[in-house]
């Protein structure tokens, strides 16, 4: 069955759909607020829409729907959703949204814009049970979908089975017959219970099904989203090594056969500056640097989350961003300002549930990047 017998949106972001995007906005927006995804020319904005946050109600999902639709029509044209957001909702809100956006007067073509999509983490669509052991062997033993040694933590499965069906599950709810990318949510948190070389071969069994996905059109590149994995010291049980990671792609894409693991989704703020300070990775040209250094060698295109720290720079200024960028309104605006600025980073996702903070958003997406120089002198004094 096809795409439009599926009800599915047909194609995919692209380098012609996505130079059309910018070319929007040519005169309202900075040509630096739009970079290369790397190792192709796909244009993706500096900024972008997370959807991790919020209530879980209707009015939530209104309101996110129309984040996500107001932001497509303001220049920027990432989106990232999981299968567990909001229990669920979050991928039936921005389905909406980009309905909404492809329909109005000049509407957003799908070529244009860029969806990430996430699994791993359970989804509880009734909410949290009280009993997760049991919802995970009524809901994913029973039907097929994972073992019980897939499982940590209650919340986090790591098995191909149980990854492809949210995969499919967020392919429906976005009315979108291929995502551009799909991470694999924090599969670290299973090293402190089944050690890294067997999450290592759980992973490669996920990656190979990611690859499979690419061939059946449903995806186009897959990565990996981490909290503590690529900001904690190299002898930390649960750091993870990106050359490791791309060996892991290299075999589950078969000899002689390109992988496409492409995304790398770390936290990054103020606060939180470890993926840009710590040396801590090989970068593929015998050297060692930091993780975004060593992604942007490697050819992996550096997300970050979290550049407000669970909302507590956006209610705390930090000095020397307050004294670097006066010409911004507010704490939330620069600590978005001083991580979307940040060398290597390609696009900085933020997680929107209401129209105020959309306003923040879009105001710092109507500036551009601080130059290098300012950026690091910034980065220097807070150091």
């Amino acid at each position: 069955m096809n795409a439009a017998e599926n009800g599915l949106i047909p194609g995919a972001a692209n380098s012609a759909g996505t130079k059309a995007y910018v070319a929007r906005f040519a005169g309202t927006l900075a040509d630096e607020h739009f970079s290369d995804f790397l190792n192709t020319r796909i244009k993706l904005s500096s900024l972008g829409v997370g959807t991790f946050p919020g209530g879980v109600d209707d009015v939530t999902d209104v309101a996110v729907a129309a984040i996500v639709a107001r932001a497509l029509q303001s220049g920027i044209n990432v989106i990232d959703t999981g299968a567990n957001y909001r229990f669920g909702r979050a991928g039936r809100a921005v389905g909406v949204g980009i309905a909404k956006a492809m329909a109005m007067a000049a509407g957003i073509q799908r070529e244009e814009f860029f969806v990430v999509g996430k699994g791993g983490f359970l989804t509880f669509p009734d909410g949290r049970p009280e009993d997760p052991l049991t919802f995970f062997r009524e809901e994913v033993v029973a039907k097929g979908l994972g073992k019980e040694e897939d499982l940590v933590q209650g919340v986090h499965c790591l098995s191909p089975e149980y990854v492809a069906w949210q995969l499919d599950t967020l392919r429906a709810q976005t009315g979108l017959e291929t995502l551009d990318v799909f991470l694999v949510d924090q599969p670290e948190v299973h090293i402190p219970l089944i050690g890294k070389e067997q999450m290592y071969r759980k992973l490669i069994d996920v990656f190979t099904m990611l690859e499979a996905a690419v061939q059946a059109n449903k995806i186009r590149y897959y990565g990996i989203s981490t909290f503590n994995a690529c900001r904690v010291e190299t002898d930390n049980t649960l750091f993870q090594s990106l050359t490791s990671l791309i060996g892991l792609a290299e075999k589950a894409a078969g000899q002689g056969n390109r992988h496409h693991l492409r995304v790398v989704q770390l936290p990054f703020n103020a606060l939180m500056p470890e993926a840009y300070t710590r040396f801590s990775q090989v970068t593929g040209q015998g050297n060692i640097g930091s993780t975004i250094q060593a992604a942007f060698q490697l050819k992996l295109t550096i997300m970050a989350s979290h550049p407000l720290g669970k909302g507590l720079l956006a209610r705390e200024e930090v000095p020397s961003l307050q004294e670097a960028m006066p010409e911004l309104a507010d704490a939330a605006q620069r600590a978005i300002q001083f991580v979307r600025s940040t060398p290597g980073i390609g696009v900085t996702l933020v997680g929107l549930s209401t129209p105020l903070h959309l306003a923040d958003f879009l105001a710092v997406a109507k500036q551009p990047p601080l130059p290098r120089e300012r950026y690091l002198a910034m980065f220097e004094k807070e150091q």
